[in-house]
């Protein structure tokens, strides 16, 4: 079958090419940051898959291989509002290319690990600080500025990142360790990130679509200017990022936050463990997290493309009461029972707190300080959860093992649903509220008073 002109239809590979090469390059800077993520989150994460092997090859206990997690959390919830300062203030993509390069060389290094000081060390302070980089903090900072109409949809796949390596590279380094070694594991990481990860955000990503002489959303420039005659901005957005403490939505966010950090990296840390207890394989511990992950692509997409239309509050809310459920699941049922349950009722909150966390931020506060701001709510994450990862392993040597823990984490996070819910989203959100930004007084473009400037 011939076109008019006689010649031939486009197929399949000339319309995806056409796609691809009419689409909006912020998918491209998001695509690019979504692999460092993959390969951040899991040095990270990857941590646990490792506990019971150390355990034997160190000759330590839980507890004393928990320090190190908890001085690597530590440090990478200290790297966040460190790094997203410097996406606010200097080059996001060479933020993003620097702590790459510096977290392969750390994975590779940990491969001639024999003690836990070398854990605490390499793991614990260079990798833990340089994934601060490549978080959601400063390179979702990046995503927010290249969409403004569709931004909770771009977060939300650029943080689905971090659940396609809890699917994909997780299992992955649980099956190096299983035949080869743990060091082979590190290696591979190290490789790919040195190799792929970092080449490609050099060539890809940018720190701001007018770098390119593009507008967010792939707007024209009269689309833009048309636009701007209706934008509203937050009436919290204030030139000195510190003041954002005086109003309820950051405390609000920050402390909800933090029962995210003991309810997630506590699981990240201790599962593998928790499994073997239950007289659970590796590989069993593998394959529950890797469906807990992809629920949890599903999910995170899912919520991310509602947030752009309804309060995110509300589904904030619902994330966190969905996990309190999960974790119900893990001291209430047999332990091959539980792990099921909670993969799926888990996966489905995961890390969807990640992208309506953020969005909640720059729809409040504005993107001026959205590194910052992001970076201390992160911090406060980590804090949670450097706390829960050591005394999850505390718990454990105590009493045998992981129930209490459990429990005090479902409580927790029925607390974090009703702190979530009780933000008022309607009347701080430019959502729902805000002036025009004309308006000198609020206009984040213009210069604040000199004695409203930061030093």
């Amino acid at each position: 079958m011939t076109t008019t002109d006689g010649s031939l239809p486009p197929g399949p590979a000339q319309r995806l090419s056409a796609r691809l090469t009419n689409a909006f390059y912020g998918w491209y800077v998001v695509g690019a940051l979504f692999f460092s993520l993959f390969l951040g989150f899991g040095a990270i994460t990857g941590f646990g898959v490792f506990v019971k092997t150390w355990e034997d090859d160190f000759g330590v206990s839980v507890g004393a291989i928990s320090i190190a997690a908890a001085v690597g959390i530590l440090c990478n919830g200290i790297s966040a509002p460190v790094m997203g300062r410097l996406v606010d203030r200097t080059s996001g993509r060479r933020v993003v290319v620097g702590c790459l390069i510096v977290l392969g060389l750390g994975a590779l290094a940990m491969s001639a690990v024999t003690n836990v000081v070398g854990l605490v060390v390499i793991y614990g302070i260079i990798i833990a600080f340089a994934a601060g980089g490549v978080s959601p903090v400063a390179s979702g900072a990046i995503v927010a500025r290249w969409f403004e109409r569709r931004r909770g949809a771009a977060v939300s796949i650029f943080a689905s990142g971090g659940s396609f390596s809890g699917l994909l590279l997780i299992p992955f380094l649980t099956y190096l360790l299983i035949t080869t070694s743990w060091q082979t594991a590190w290696i591979v990481i190290g490789l790919l990130t040195l190799l792929l990860a970092a080449p490609l955000a050099w060539l890809i990503v940018r720190d701001h679509p007018h770098h390119l002489g593009l507008e967010p959303d792939g707007r024209t420039p009269a689309d833009s200017q048309r636009a701007a005659l209706s934008v509203l901005v937050p009436p919290l957005n204030l030139h000195a990022w510190r003041h954002s403490f005086r109003s309820p939505p950051m405390w609000q966010l920050m402390l909800t936050f933090v029962i995210c950090g003991v309810t997630t990296t506590s699981v990240s840390v201790h599962l593998f463990r928790w499994a073997d207890d239950e007289g659970l394989s590796a590989g069993t511990a593998a394959a529950a997290f890797a469906l807990l992950s992809t629920v949890n692509v599903i999910s995170s997409l899912i919520i991310g493309h509602l947030s752009d239309r309804i309060p995110r509050r509300t589904l904030l809310s619902g994330v966190y009461l969905a996990r309190s459920l999960g974790f119900v699941g893990l001291f209430a049922l047999p332990g091959s029972v539980g792990i099921w349950v909670f993969a799926i009722i888990g996966g489905a909150s995961w890390l969807a707190t990640v992208p309506l966390t953020q969005s909640l931020a720059a729809d409040v506060y504005g993107l001026r300080h959205l590194g910052i701001l992001t970076g201390v709510i992160f911090l406060a994450h980590q804090l949670g959860g450097a706390l829960a990862a050591l005394l999850f392993g505390l718990v454990f040597d105590a009493w045998g093992s992981y129930d209490v823990a459990f429990i005090a984490s479902a409580l927790l996070l029925v607390a974090a649903t009703a702190g979530a819910r009780s933000i008022r989203e309607e009347e701080y959100s430019v959502r729902y509220a805000g002036v025009p930004p004309h308006d000198p007084t609020t206009d984040p473009t213009a210069r604040p008073p000199a004695e409203s400037r930061e030093p």
